[in-house]
């Protein structure tokens, strides 16, 4: 998935293997401003039958579309099984765009998220 000037995700299944994303994902924004990111799993969603694939992947776009304004870049990896998302940093932002995913997409699996841990 990436971010299209018009300001709608557009969303493919393309099993071919990806650009790395130090060539493909942004690290300023229009003004030259840093943008904030993280990472999500999706665990052996690749393996699962397209129609799967293709409903996460809606959900995923749904949850994006929430925060248009703030989204700058989106891929989906389904080769790693990963998502990737660039946006402008917001205090409370990261959490914001990470649990509607979550709630989207209960399946993913924020990378570096150490609160279960210190919930135990």
């Amino acid at each position: 998935m990436d971010k299209t000037s018009n300001s709608e995700i557009t969303l493919s299944i393309d099993m071919e293997p990806a650009e790395p994303l130090w060539k493909i994902a942004p690290t300023r924004d229009e003004n030259g401003d840093h943008l904030s990111d993280f990472l999500m799993i999706i665990p052996r969603l690749r393996q699962k039958p397209e129609n799967h694939i293709k409903r996460t992947l809606n959900n995923i776009d749904r949850a994006l579309k929430q925060f248009n304004q703030s989204v700058v870049f989106a891929n989906m990896d389904m080769k790693l099984n990963t998502l990737w998302v660039s946006f402008k940093p917001e205090p409370g932002l990261f959490m914001e765009i990470a649990a509607a995913i979550k709630l989207q997409v209960p399946e993913a699996v924020l990378v570096g998220d150490m609160s279960s841990r210190i919930t135990k």
